[in-house]
């Protein structure tokens, strides 16, 4: 205990023992003394005896005050991680609560100054997501590269760097420049990391913390309170960028669902052709959308106008070639006086697209004229295309000419066959039914289809495409290109 002051004269000092009390200071504890009053017994056995005593029990107090002190400290650190844990897990964009972030942290460390930047691995540079103490757009982006950077150098290393301004640390001329903020104060520079599942960690930006509440440098407890905060803005950044990534996915899942419909309601229905007429044709993109499509057209005369095509591709780009090549089939059609020359001011419509993208679209239109029992049509390279008779009779209809935007408009010609109405099948489908593979990598092969085509020949020709589709998939579960098909007899 401190000197009592009935011991203590006028100017604070100690009085001379009285030779019945002494007062006896306590080692280690400048200050302090302790009472002991002379008696009968052994003095100095008893003094002896109780400093020792006094000085242990006085340091566990001691102790005990600064381990409740240490508590506190942890108890304010803990509620800080638990807050930002709640902050940085509650929303999906960082940067709405990386200032929130910095405020809290800043201030249980003692830094008048925080900034968070984060790693624009396209630019090669840190750039500036949030401040403290200095606008964010004050502060300009940073090189990863460069050598005078302290933050760079906390990103590259992955490291954290710290300094005590009363040492002259090992760091960079331009740490000590007073433009930069850092002379004569103490800073911390933590490199935030992202720790994936089996994944080996990589730092995904830098927390800066500089101007020290103080002289003293950042303490170890502080430096590892700010990397436990780092490490929860990585965890924030990896989950914000998974709810983008799923957003996203989102919303092109909806957009591709969007174009799949519009789509569909480009393919004319075979209903088109009027009633009394056996017809079914089906299209499966391998994605939402793709580049396999057929028409239907009711022309003069009596006749019927059958097309079916496959674009050298699948996805957005080939189901714009689709689009456009259906938006004109009709109107080339009905102007037109012969499938070559329709299939010709159809490659006019869409030369353009089909050089930009680097693509060709094999295309088989035929005009069937069930009076004059006649079928005519021009082939741009379709290799599947059949009319189909009684006695599995077999007629594979040729190309005549090379798929659309690989030649010029002359090399399109056209071509005629005989049409037993009411009799004969037009059985037309894509590459993606024939190269449909099973695990052995085993094509699906022209031949089941016919094969199928002519077991149901007397069969509705629903029954046929059905057919075909439900051995395809049977065949090839997951399709790899599109598929169509189409049967009519009429």
């Amino acid at each position: 205990m401190p000197a009592p002051r009935s011991r203590l004269d006028e100017r604070g000092l100690v009085e001379p023992s009285d030779g019945k009390r002494r007062l006896i200071p306590v080692p280690s504890l400048e200050g302090y003394w302790y009472e002991l009053a002379d008696g009968d017994g052994d003095a100095s056995g008893a003094e002896a005896a109780l400093t020792p005593l006094i000085a242990q029990l006085l340091d566990v107090e001691r102790e005990t005050l600064a381990l409740a002190k240490q508590l506190a400290s942890r108890y304010e650190e803990i509620e800080l991680l638990y807050t930002l844990s709640e902050i940085l897990g509650r929303t999906s964009r960082l940067d709405q609560a990386a200032e929130t972030t910095l405020r809290a942290v800043s201030s249980v460390v003692g830094a008048r100054r925080a900034s968070l930047f984060l790693h624009d691995e396209s630019a090669g540079v840190l750039r500036p997501m949030a401040s403290i103490g200095k606008p964010v757009v004050e502060l300009a982006p940073i090189r990863v590269a460069d050598p005078d950077s302290v933050a760079a150098r906390a990103f590259r290393t992955k490291s954290t760097i710290t300094r005590d301004p009363r040492h002259a640390d090992d760091l960079p001329p331009s740490a000590e420049h007073p433009a930069r903020g850092y002379q004569g104060e103490a800073f911390l520079s933590v490199p935030v990391m992202f720790r994936g599942t089996g994944a080996s960690p990589h730092p995904v930006g830098v927390l800066n913390l500089t101007d020290r509440v103080g002289a003293d440098a950042f303490s170890g407890g502080e430096q590892r309170l700010v990397g436990a905060v780092a490490n929860q803005i990585g965890a924030a950044l990896e989950h914000a960028r998974l709810v983008e990534r799923d957003l996203i996915r989102q919303r092109v899942n909806r957009e591709l669902e969007l174009a799949h419909g519009l789509q569909l309601k480009l393919l004319v229905s075979p209903d088109v052709l009027g009633t009394g007429i056996d017809v079914a044709a089906r299209c499966i993109p391998a994605k939402s959308v793709g580049g396999d499509f057929y028409h239907f057209l009711r022309l003069s005369g009596g006749r019927y106008g059958v097309m079916l095509g496959d674009v050298s591709s699948h996805g957005f780009a080939a189901a714009l070639i689709m689009a456009l090549v259906l938006s004109a089939a009709g109107i080339h059609a009905a102007e037109a006086g012969s499938p070559d020359e329709t299939l010709r001011r159809l490659l006019d419509s869409v030369a353009q697209e089909l050089d930009e993208t680097e693509m060709h679209l094999s295309l088989f239109y035929g005009v069937i004229d069930p009076r004059g029992g006649v079928l005519r049509y021009a082939n741009a390279g379709h290799p599947h295309a059949f009319r189909m008779g009684v006695k599995d009779r077999l007629e594979r209809l040729k190309a005549t000419s090379p798929p659309l935007g690989l030649a010029d408009r002359d090399a399109i010609a056209a071509a005629e066959t005989h049409w037993n109405a009411e009799v004969d099948r037009l059985v037309l489908f894509s590459d993606g039914i024939v190269d449909a593979r099973n695990a052995a990598t085993e094509p699906f092969g022209e031949e089941r289809v016919l094969r199928i085509a002519r077991k149901h020949f007397d069969s509705a020709s629903a029954e046929i495409v059905e057919g075909v589709l439900a051995a395809v998939s049977a065949y090839e579960a997951v399709a790899r290109d599109d598929r169509a098909i189409l049967v009519l007899r009429v």
